[in-house]
């Protein structure tokens, strides 16, 4: 890491922010204190018409850090808060920081060492979740487990290897330039779709366990269902612009959900057969129960039950989402693939 702080490159750290004012201090404020050179470092928030004292929270930070800039993003969304802040950056090398996100200290100078020593187009690092309360503790447990969210490696892994997607993400400026920008489409899922984008074009993507930082989980089951909903919703659209990229991960919970309502309509119409149809909501509970008390014990703590509760949220939100996006988006499989594969912006990737 030595190497790469002698001979600093400008880097810019683009943070898409929405009424974040009861965390954006301590998110922007590990993002402004990294050991990387301030002079080689410039930081571009993105607010989407917060509705709460994020502005003003950010505003204040500027009159004690000259590197600090506020933009407007009125689609309020972050692929295109993301997009407005990329066009205004001066830096070689763009690292995205979400607001619910605390970085460590040297989380630009290990970003800047990885794709420097690897020559990786992207580079990220594990997602360490937390939450507070029982509830967002068991969040936190069930969305760092195979059980929880499936295979992708970020979640869980404490290796530095080669990858299909990353958390957050750094890229080299020009591989963002030939790939294109994140698709304005997608108002979730634009960083997987992204990186299927540069995966496709032959980019490669590096998850570096030295890349540290710590993502607040949801805290209550409302938010979190809305939020895996939606991530199974848009997740078809990626699939439809990127089918090499599709994976057993994304397609296991659609088919639960398919068949846990299958086995309950089956069940009212066939009601001699119910212990047959029961077969599947059975063999879930089973899997869950198991996979929960082996959370609660490494989580510590009586979370069982929440968890439980939690992994029922994730899988059947993301599963009816992914079943709501498949009737929704039915009619785009028809598109062109080099239509289906380009991203929807508002301008050219370059500008």
């Amino acid at each position: 890491m030595e190497a790469s702080l002698k001979e600093p490159i400008f880097v810019t750290v683009v943070v898409p922010v929405r009424n974040e004012a009861a965390f954006i201090g301590r998110s922007l404020g590990a993002v402004l204190d990294q050991d990387y050179p301030s002079d080689f470092m410039e930081v571009i928030v993105a607010d989407g018409r917060s509705e709460d004292a994020t502005r003003e929270a950010v505003r204040e930070m500027m009159k004690h850090h000259a590197n600090l800039k506020l933009i407007d993003n009125p689609s309020r969304i972050v692929p295109t808060g993301l997009n407005l802040a990329i066009r205004e950056a001066k830096g070689v090398i763009i690292i995205r920081v979400d607001g619910h996100t605390l970085v460590a200290r040297d989380y630009v100078s290990e970003c800047v060492d990885a794709l420097r020593r690897t020559g990786a187009d992207n580079v990220g690092g594990p997602m360490r979740a937390g939450g507070e309360g029982r509830f967002g503790r068991a969040v936190a447990a069930a969305t760092s487990s195979r059980f929880g969210v499936g295979g992708a490696r970020f979640h869980y892994s404490d290796k530095e290897e080669w990858v299909d997607t990353v958390y957050m993400g750094a890229w080299r400026r020009a591989a963002l330039d030939r790939a294109g920008l994140f698709d304005e489409e997608m108002v979730r899922d634009q960083d997987d779709e992204l990186n299927y984008r540069l995966l496709d074009r032959g980019g490669r993507i590096l998850l570096s366990p030295r890349i540290q930082s710590s993502y607040t989980v949801r805290g209550n089951s409302r938010s979190l269902w809305r939020q895996y909903f939606q991530y199974g919703y848009w997740k078809v659209r990626v699939i439809q612009k990127h089918p090499r990229q599709v994976r057993l991960r994304h397609l296991v919970p659609p088919a639960f959900a398919a068949a846990l309502v299958g086995s309950v309509i089956a069940a009212c119409l066939v009601p001699r057969a119910v212990f047959l149809w029961a077969a599947v909501p059975a063999s879930y509970a089973a899997a869950n129960l198991l996979a929960s008390i082996a959370s609660a014990r490494r989580a510590g703590g009586s979370l069982l039950a929440h968890l439980a509760m939690i992994y029922a949220i994730l899988h059947l939100s993301y599963g009816v989402g992914f079943l709501a996006g498949v009737a929704r988006f039915c009619g785009r499989w028809r598109e062109p693939a080099a239509r289906r594969s380009s991203p929807v912006t508002g301008g050219d990737a370059s500008a």
